[in-house]
């Protein structure tokens, strides 16, 4: 049985239980057909996946492990803001007619910033720390900038990355403001699982935990039907997770660097909207 449907079910039973509707407030989100998207959310839910036990995907559902991975490395590892450097087409409704996101995500992390000890982008700074001061508390990244939203096409949703060593292992605390539980909760962990397993790797270091913070873990009202129906399905074994263990600079890493074998999951026999 694989940990990660089990939290996900755990959460999801939480806010269908006890979660609070947003019907009857002025909403942001709209559905592709105009209509207003509501959620039933609960308020800071806080996940721990370990990863030296087992890769944290879901079977109730695939996840697209390739696109997921692709996406975290066109954010960390890219470093860009333009969809056209991206594979998949998920960022398509907030790019310009040029692909540009504006200065979100990617072009928060290439930003160099001057330190006592020279001048680093957040990425370049967590991995000096983790080579030359491992047993800093204060190796983080946070791309929630206000200075910068108002040109912003999204604000960020996942938006701060703590890392702290312990001994030989790494782990990491993901802070996301808002998650939409059925078409990203899953594909945001796997993406900091595997960033977690970058960071450790060239670093000499073993991943150990991923803990999740979400402050607004919600639920969409056109969501709720599939939600409950992959509630009732069993989950199945987790897949084995392989990273390509020859790789030792973290701007080496490619989509094909990391592998999972025996994926197996359950079908979703109805399309996902999603919310803009």
């Amino acid at each position: 049985m694989s940990k990660a449907d089990a939290t996900f079910t755990e959460n999801c039973r939480q806010i269908i239980g006890t979660g609070v509707w947003d019907k009857g407030f002025d909403v942001r989100p709209h559905w592709p057909d105009g209509t207003p998207a509501y959620t039933k959310k609960s308020f800071c839910i806080v996940n721990r996946y370990n990863l030296a036990e087992e890769f944290p995907i879901m079977t109730l559902r695939k996840t697209n492990f390739k696109n997921a991975v692709d996406e975290i490395l066109w954010i960390w590892q890219k470093k860009s803001n333009n969809i056209n450097h991206l594979n998949s087409r998920i960022w398509d409704s907030w790019a310009d007619e040029q692909g540009s996101i504006g200065k979100a995500y990617g072009y928060q992390l290439s930003v160099k910033h001057r330190y006592k000890d020279g001048e680093f982008d957040q990425v370049d700074r967590i991995l000096y720390d983790l080579k030359n001061n491992p047993h800093s508390r204060r190796i983080m990244s946070n791309i929630y900038v206000h200075s910068d939203l108002s040109e912003m096409n999204l604000y960020p949703c996942a938006y701060s990355m703590t890392y702290n060593v312990s001994g030989k292992t790494l782990n990491g605390i993901l802070n996301q403001r808002s998650q939409d539980m059925l078409t990203a909760n899953n594909w945001n962990v796997c993406q900091y699982a595997v960033l977690l397993h970058m960071f450790a790797q060239v670093s000499g270091l073993e991943a150990g935990e991923l803990v999740h913070v979400i402050a607004d873990a919600h639920i969409y009202d056109r969501h709720m039907p599939v939600v409950e129906d992959m509630m009732k399905k069993h989950s199945l074994p987790a897949p084995g997770f392989k990273i390509d263990k020859t790789v030792n600079n973290f701007y080496d890493f490619k989509i094909e660097s990391f592998i999972l074998e025996n994926y197996e999951y359950h079908k979703l026999d109805k399309k996902i909207e999603v919310a803009v």
